[in-house]
């Protein structure tokens, strides 16, 4: 079965165009040294829009940071796209107080045909809840960015704003129950885009 679920998210990413990012799931309770590998739809409303699929690996390295990366490919505005980012616990979802964590980012990329270098802090906080008998973890982030254009030698900075979900998959089903959901929103605020990320994952160890 779970070479059967790898190989469904292996076809994901082959069968269609796309490019990349997200929240992820930096925000999802992991235990140290646990791995994940998501598929994630990917659905852009506003500057550069259309829709595709990525692929993600994360991993807790530690009760503090965790770690991932991932690309997207394909053809449109924005055609291909490296990211790696490592996140930092500040403080955990403990009792009413929230988990709260800064993540540093980079990303490379090809968008509307030009090679743009991002660097990227986002705070984020979460807070786990139960909904209906299941554990879910919505959360809020302020992604902060500078784009650097390696063709024309400028800059500019990038605001967004993302709110979002993950959880176990909400279905009474005993193949699925090792899979987690993730769905998120990024709304474009200043220079970047707004879109839809929904993602599922599955632990590799």
């Amino acid at each position: 079965m779970r070479s059967k679920i790898l190989g469904l998210i292996t076809l994901g990413l082959l069968s269609v165009n796309a490019w990349s990012y997200g929240v992820g799931q930096s925000t999802h309770p992991m235990r140290a040294n646990q791995k994940f590998i998501t598929t994630e739809f990917t659905g852009i409303i506003a500057d550069g829009t259309g829709v595709g699929v990525q692929a993600r690996y994360t991993q807790k390295l530690n009760d503090k940071i965790r770690i991932d990366g991932g690309l997207g490919i394909g053809g449109g505005e924005r055609s291909s796209r490296l990211f790696v980012g490592a996140d930092y616990e500040m403080f955990p979802d403990y009792a009413k107080q929230p988990r709260i964590s800064m993540k540093l980012g980079y990303e490379n990329a090809s968008e509307f045909g030009d090679r743009i270098n991002t660097f990227s802090i986002t705070p984020t906080a979460s807070k786990g809840f139960s909904f209906w008998g299941k554990e879910g973890y919505p959360f809020v982030a302020l992604p902060v960015s500078v784009g650097l254009n390696s063709d024309t030698r400028t800059y500019e900075t990038m605001v967004g704003l993302t709110g979002g979900w993950t959880g176990k998959v909400p279905l009474n089903i005993r193949q699925l129950s090792k899979l987690t959901a993730s769905v998120e929103m990024n709304l474009g605020l200043k220079d970047t885009y707004t879109g839809v990320f929904m993602g599922l994952s599955y632990p590799i160890n």
